[in-house]
């Protein structure tokens, strides 16, 4: 693989995160106006929010079996225009059913998305030889920020889902398609190319990977805490304005597209370890400002502290596996997506029930205690630089995931 397919494929590929991200944030940001357009009941709503995250982790099971006859990029390819014809989906439907079968297929889409992707920035990051994963990562924040602008211009011109989606679909669909002509995937390990390596290193042991999806879990729980509790606990626990709670969400995104727009940097200078400690304590910190906040003003520096910290971790989290399992990457960031979406899952409920049964001050501590439980199994980041072959291998950076 020449330098400049590299440099194509790597481009490629943030294009393609950065269109997740508009898609996604285009869906959870104009939640109230499809329960309206389609008469969902508050009851049945979280039936129909639970659904996504639950197809999503069985696409991303069915991902790993169809890599196993397919690269990657294949999965990619047909994935990213699903999931945008089934954003469209949802915004043209009027019946229950027709929202229930967008949604799963927008579902079961992100799930191969997520994982195709990530599989492939694994590959990527192994042929550079240095960490470029948050890179990618930042490039998926880019394109949230712009997909909730596009959202909030959606909900201020009072336009119908199918108005606010068309045109974006119509820009990023073709864009999509175009931009993966120039997929690629990193040099391929000596033990993925039947190398001779020992067979341990190949093998996919979910022992070894279990330490890793704890922390993906833990992650996705802080971050799904701060997507839906935010606004909620800015305004009834610490008394800010109604337009003043819908700064938290915004101020997190973009401290988590900063974050991750300078980690790789850090990560090549200080090492997957030292960062995802670093990223693991600012973020304990930050549910620890929220959480005794005496104002909005402070409770607003939390939120800040919680996107750069929590930044770091999924993108490192994925790079760890491809290094732990560089025989089985494909397969190891599959199992390993799952986790994201039990995350998601497990999160919002649980600061729900803990804010109503003690107080949402109380169920802060929470996720801040289960973000600091990444700090037991840091290692598992640490960079093997024997497992990496290729003539990309860089042996003078400091971390090559």
């Amino acid at each position: 693989m020449t330098d400049a397919g590299l440099r194509h494929g790597r481009a490629s590929l943030a294009l393609s995160f950065g269109v997740q991200g508009v898609a996604f944030a285009l869906l959870v940001t104009r939640i109230p106006t499809l329960q309206d357009q389609y008469g969902i009941s508050d009851g049945l709503l979280p039936v129909f929010l639970a659904a996504v995250p639950i197809l999503a982790g069985a696409g991303s099971v069915l991902t790993e079996k169809v890599v196993a006859r397919v690269r990657p990029g294949v999965v990619l390819r047909w994935a990213q225009p699903l999931v945008l014809l089934s954003l469209l989906g949802v915004g043209a439907g009027r019946q229950l059913w027709h929202i229930a079968v967008a949604l799963g297929a927008f579902g079961l889409a992100v799930g191969a998305l997520d994982a195709s992707m990530n599989m492939m920035g694994v590959s990527l990051q192994r042929a550079y030889g240095r960490s470029i994963m948050l890179g990618f990562h930042a490039a998926y924040s880019l394109g949230g920020i712009a997909g909730a602008s596009l959202a909030w211009v959606g909900a201020r011109w009072d336009l119908s889902l199918l108005v606010s989606y068309l045109p974006v679909v119509a820009l990023l669909l073709p864009a999509a398609l175009v931009g993966s002509r120039w997929y690629t995937e990193g040099r391929r390990s000596p033990e993925e190319a039947g190398g001779g390596a020992p067979k341990e290193a190949g093998s996919l042991s979910f022992k070894l990977l279990l330490p890793l999806c704890l922390v993906m879990c833990f992650a996705y729980i802080g971050d799904s805490t701060v997507s839906n509790w935010s606004a909620k606990y800015l305004q009834d626990v610490l008394g800010s304005s109604e337009q003043m709670s819908t700064l938290p969400y915004n101020v997190y995104m973009v401290t988590t597209l900063l974050g991750r727009a300078v980690g790789d940097l850090g990560v090549r200078r200080f090492g997957a370890v030292a960062v995802v400690r670093g990223g693991s304590l600012l973020a304990a910190g930050g549910f620890a400002v929220v959480a005794g906040a005496p104002g909005a003003w402070v409770g607003m520096l939390g939120f800040t502290m919680l996107g750069l910290g929590l930044c770091v971790i999924v993108p490192q989290t994925f790079a760890a596996a491809g290094r732990m399992f560089p025989g089985n990457s494909d397969a190891a960031v599959a199992r390993l997506n799952i986790f994201n979406y039990v995350g998601f899952l497990v999160g919002s409920p649980l600061v729900g029930v803990l804010g109503d049964a003690w107080s949402y001050r109380g169920a802060m501590l929470v996720p801040m205690v289960l973000v600091l439980a990444t700090l037991v199994y840091a290692r598992s980041f640490a960079p093997e630089p024997a497992r990496y072959g290729g003539g990309h291998e860089r042996p003078h950076t400091a971390d090559v995931g």
